[in-house]
C-alpha cells in the first residue's frame, strides 16, 4: 500500500485521473447521483490518495481548508473502492493525522452520508444540524473538536 497527500498542483496527471475515476464510480455511478464532482475546490485542497500493490487507487479524500465549504476545515470526498475490509477506517486515521499536520489542532467538519453515522461516530464525529437531503441521499453534517 502507497499513502500520499499533495496539494492539487503536485499530483500527476495519473493520480488526478485515478482520483476523478474513483469518485465518479462510486459516487456517480453507484451511488447513482447526478452531480458536479469537479466542483473548483480542488485546485485549493490536500488530496489523500491510497494505492495498493498493483498501483490502483484504492482510497481517497479531499482535505479542505476552511472556508471553502464550511467554516471550519473539513474532509470531503470519502471514498473507497471496496467496503468492508478495514481500508476506510485507515483512510480516516491518516485523514485526521494530515489534517492536524496541515491545519493545525482545529475543528473538522464533515457532510456526512446517514447511513455511515456510525463510521464516523468512531472517529469522534458528532452529529451537528438537522438531515438534509443532498443528491438525494440523507445527510447530516457532523463535526470533530477533541482531537483526544
Amino acid at each position: 500500500m502507497t499513502i500520499s497527500c499533495k496539494i492539487f498542483d503536485e499530483l500527476t496527471t495519473k493520480e488526478l485521473y485515478d482520483l476523478l475515476q474513483l469518485r465518479s464510480e462510486i459516487f456517480v455511478v453507484e451511488q447513482q447521483c447526478a452531480y458536479l464532482d469537479i466542483d473548483g475546490v480542488d485546485f485549493q485542497c490536500h488530496h489523500l490518495l491510497i494505492y495498493d500493490h498493483n498501483d490502483k487507487l484504492q482510497a481517497y479524500a479531499r482535505l479542505i481548508p476552511a472556508g471553502l465549504t464550511f467554516l471550519e476545515n473539513s474532509i470531503g470526498r470519502i471514498v473507497t473502492r471496496e467496503h468492508g475490509n478495514g481500508l476506510g477506517k485507515i483512510l480516516m486515521k491518516v485523514a485526521l493525522v494530515e489534517m492536524n499536520n496541515i491545519f493545525g489542532d482545529r475543528p473538522i467538519r464533515i457532510g456526512a452520508q446517514m447511513q455511515a453515522l456510525p463510521f464516523y461516530r468512531n472517529f469522534g464525529f458528532i452529529e451537528d444540524g438537522e438531515p438534509y437531503d443532498e443528491d438525494g441521499i440523507d445527510h447530516i453534517e457532523m463535526i470533530r473538536v477533541d482531537r483526544n
